[in-house]
């Protein structure tokens, strides 16, 4: 069981960058495949990214590609989502989520551990 915690939200205008880091707990990191959800005001929570912890292969929502990237340092326990070209949809509160050994996972329910999240908020 990881324990994950989100940092770098924040306000921006649009067309802006933030990064988001996520860093977890545990020394078995490594196996486990993290992912990036958001949540905006009046909406269901939303797959963003993830990124498998066996061949470190992406998968990115049709909304977020070419925009965003996600990535990870093992030595770090730590995931990050590079977000470029920000819009005002962007805005929410994005949250880390990370699931062990399952490959391929883009789904709120394939995620079993997730962070508390952090606010991001893109104004035009």
């Amino acid at each position: 069981q990881v324990q994950l915690a989100e940092s770098g939200g924040g306000s921006v205008q649009a067309g802006g960058s933030l990064r988001l880091s996520c860093a977890a707990s545990g020394r078995t990191f490594s196996t486990y495949t993290m992912g990036w959800f958001r949540q905006a005001p009046g909406k269901e929570r939303e797959f963003v990214a993830s990124i498998s912890w066996s061949d470190g292969r992406t998968y990115y929502t049709s909304s977020v590609k070419g925009r965003f990237t996600i990535s990870r340092d093992n030595a770090k326990n730590t995931v990050y989502l590079q977000m470029n070209s920000l819009k005002p949809e962007d805005t929410g509160v994005y949250y880390c989520a990370a699931v062990p050994w399952v490959v391929g996972a883009t789904t709120e329910g394939d995620f079993r551990n997730w962070g508390q999240g952090t606010q991001v908020t893109v104004s035009s």
